[in-house]
């Protein structure tokens, strides 16, 4: 594998993203959690010279590991106690070769997938993504390492907003591997990087999640979108960073989207194959001005001058702006109470969408929403059995518009989303559960507990151990012509035993099987015959 030294931090996008902002000094403050029954320690911070960007899971062992924007992973060991757990650095560039690395994932069988780019020495304008696969070798510590897929060089704007590739995703069937470009502008304008590519707004690889095979082997992706379509590629478009990915326990692909330097909504989006999700010319559910004639920027009032592509008048009137595809699918809508502050753009002031009986498409501008997890294994008591999770990473004002980041919404937290399907999309109500995190930029989900991993401060792990469900949850049962059926869902795997009553005195066992984690289905036939009450629980022999 040839490797190139970038000319480019690995860290430069998040330095330039966080400059400005308020940071915490000396020790992490702790963070503080809504509901009491909520535990919070300090597993360990990492001890790396570049700051930690993934931690990921590995599914047949359920161990952590963790990964800088260096290049390096790390094996980490929970131990009791605060800061008490263990790191073990298992992988660097010395193995695979690469030194910026942003994406990581680890596949079913235990094979580890990493995205990382090259900024070429011969010319810093142009860039390349390669997708790295790590694969165990028996009888040995470390990986076997090889390239699954390449990019041909693309332009970069040589701006604060090549996002690149970022994110690597495994199907559930660990066959193929989503991946992540974001865009390499703010909004769609023309970034000509310095007059080396002269009126160039997107790139063919840029601002659209992609596909490859898992098992696949240096696979070129060109520089040609026509190629790359006809090759299956690409899964969807119109995507400005979705820096994070995450499967649904039903198999659905669902991404954290971070929005422009204007005050428009930061997006959840359900990604769906060959769709339009709008970037450049719908943006948080709103449409990007830019694109429209008549635009002056000196009229907008969701140009905020603290930010980088407003300081460099990257808001422009726009007259050869290309026009909008025909379809393009809509953010998630938030329902509130919580991250859905957004600016009116008619009258300029801050206001709470859910408060006014409205719908955001999905959260408080550039709160930059990471580390998306699902309680997959349906592991959680109410009112988060089910839910889903993400972060905030930008640092915003809790009661105003003091910083460069998101306003009235401090950030920095753990979502709660319960998730509504519509009748085309999702809805979710969105609930701040722990608060006070130094730039959380990725989290890990373990049964009822999760991990989150920080940027920012001293680059802490916390461990969040939420209330975990009860053993057996038996749903109301439904009457079918052959008996009332039930779903049981089972928290922790073990011996059950479901019961009737006629008067809640007298029980008769009907099934005592060993129930799998997860959920499982019963018939009671007899109650096709039985007339009156009938009453059921489930209880551990």
């Amino acid at each position: 594998m040839k490797s190139v030294v970038s000319r480019v931090t690995p860290a430069l996008w998040i330095g330039l993203i966080l400059s400005g902002l308020p940071t915490a000094r000396g020790a992490d403050a702790r963070p503080q959690p809504r509901d009491p029954r909520i535990q919070i320690r300090r597993l360990t911070t990492v001890n790396d010279v570049a700051p930690p960007c993934r931690i990921a899971k590995d599914p047949r062992d359920q161990r952590l590991y963790y990964m800088t924007l260096g290049g390096s992973i790390y094996r980490l060991t929970v131990q009791p106690g605060e800061d008490q757990s263990l790191r073990t650095r298992i992988a660097d560039s010395s193995h695979h070769a690469q030194t910026n690395t942003m994406g990581f994932d680890i596949g079913p069988d235990g094979t580890f997938y990493v995205v990382a780019n090259q900024t070429q020495s011969t010319n810093s304008a142009l860039t390349a993504a390669y997708v790295l696969r790590g694969e165990e070798r028996p009888g040995t510590e470390g990986r076997l390492w090889s390239v699954v897929a390449h990019t041909e060089p693309y332009a970069r704007s040589k701006t604060a907003f090549d996002h690149v590739f970022n994110a690597v995703e495994v199907s559930p069937d660990g066959a193929t591997l989503y991946l992540n470009s974001g865009s390499r502008t703010d909004h769609g304008e023309i970034q000509s990087a310095d007059g080396a590519f002269p009126g160039l707004r997107e790139e063919p690889l840029n601002a659209a999640i992609f596909r490859v095979p898992a098992r696949g082997n240096d696979i070129l992706l060109p520089r040609d979108l026509n190629a790359l379509k006809a090759d299956g590629r690409i899964y969807c478009e119109g995507i400005r960073n979705t820096f994070d990915l995450r499967f649904s326990p039903s198999g659905e692909l669902f991404g954290a989207e971070n929005g422009p330097d204007r005050g428009m909504s930061d997006e959840l989006n359900w990604l769906r194959e060959g769709e339009h999700y709008g970037f450049p010319w719908r943006m948080g559910g709103a449409d990007n001005p830019q694109q429209f004639p008549d635009y002056d920027p000196a009229l907008d009032k969701l140009l905020d001058s603290r930010f980088t592509a407003v300081k460099g008048g990257y808001f422009n009137n726009d007259p050869t702006f290309p026009p909008a595809p025909d379809r393009m699918l809509e953010p998630i809508g938030n329902l509130g109470p919580d991250a859905d502050k957004f600016r009116d753009p008619i009258d300029g002031l801050i206001k709470d969408a859910s408060d006014l009986g409205m719908k955001l498409f999905t959260f408080t501008t550039h709160r930059s929403p990471l580390g998306l997890v699902f309680d997959e294994d349906r592991a959680l008591a109410a009112p988060y059995r089910g839910c889903a999770f993400a972060m905030g990473f930008m640092g915003g004002d809790e009661t105003g518009d003091r910083y460069p980041g998101p306003f009235q919404d401090a950030s920095r937290d753990l979502l709660r989303l319960r998730l509504h399907k519509t009748a085309d999309n999702y809805d979710a109500e969105v609930y701040k559960l722990v608060t006070g995190f130094v730039d959380p930029i990725d989290s890990e989900i373990i049964g009822n507990v999760l991990y989150v991993i920080c940027y920012g401060g001293e680059r802490a792990i916390w461990e969040i151990t939420l209330p975990a469900a009860d053993a057996v949850e038996l749903t109301a049962p439904i009457w079918t012509p052959l008996g009332l059926a039930f779903t049981l869902n089972v928290g922790t795997q073990g011996l059950y035993a479901l019961q009737v009553s006629s008067n809640l005195l007298d029980w008769t066992t009907l099934w005592t099987p060993t129930f799998p984690s997860g959920s499982s289905y019963f018939l009671d036939g007899s109650a096709a015959t039985n007339a009156g009450a009938r009453f059921y629980r489930t209880w551990k022999p």
